[in-house]
């Protein structure tokens, strides 16, 4: 089973990759953020919470987030592993996920972080912005307060996963294909 945690700010390409990976590889791919989207669109509950927080730019609480990732996971028992997207964004989210697959003799065994300068990342969000409807992806102060939400609440992540030796950095501008290539090259010597 390979596990991997697909990391990089707002707008550099996790959820491109991770559908491509997704189907090379045979994992499951998991995007919070689609999950998100899903129950906003849906009204549910949590749903409306999230919504909250996200029209803001600022991240959902861990628990909420934590809770729903679980009950991702325990719906694909058969699985040959998972493409983590938009999670963890947090050291705390990061320990969790270590937990919970551990209580199913699993761990995740590398997290590929896409750089990407953030001026390159603007600009693609905004022009994402103009075909997804979404609010936070057409407003740039919503846009740079991601990017602060990012380096100082989630960028602390790349540190759990050094830690560990299980951070791999790979450049994030380029073609889809060339990207992907980097990208494979980590994966297949997990």
């Amino acid at each position: 089973m390979k596990n991997i945690v697909l990391f990089g700010p707002p707008g550099a390409g996790k959820g491109t990759q991770a559908e491509v990976l997704k189907d090379k590889y045979n994992l499951v791919h998991i995007s919070t953020g689609d999950v998100f989207r899903f129950n906003m669109k849906n009204e549910t509950e949590l749903g409306l919470l999230a919504k909250s927080y996200i029209d803001n730019g600022n991240l959902v609480p861990d628990a909420v987030t934590i809770d729903m990732l679980e009950a991702e996971v325990d719906k694909n028992p058969g699985a040959q592993g998972f493409i983590f997207d938009g999670f963890p964004r947090t050291e705390s989210q990061a320990a969790a996920l270590d937990a919970f697959l551990a209580k199913k003799g699993a761990t995740i065994n590398g997290m590929i972080a896409l750089e990407v300068a953030e001026d390159i990342l603007v600009t693609r969000l905004l022009e994402r912005g103009k075909v997804s409807g979404r609010a936070d992806d057409q407003d740039e102060s919503k846009i740079r307060n991601r990017f602060n939400e990012y380096n100082t609440k989630t960028a602390i992540v790349k540190d759990y996963y050094e830690k560990q030796d299980k951070y791999y950095g790979v450049n994030g501008v380029g073609s889809i294909s060339d990207i992907t290539t980097l990208i494979s090259t980590v994966v297949d010597s997990l």
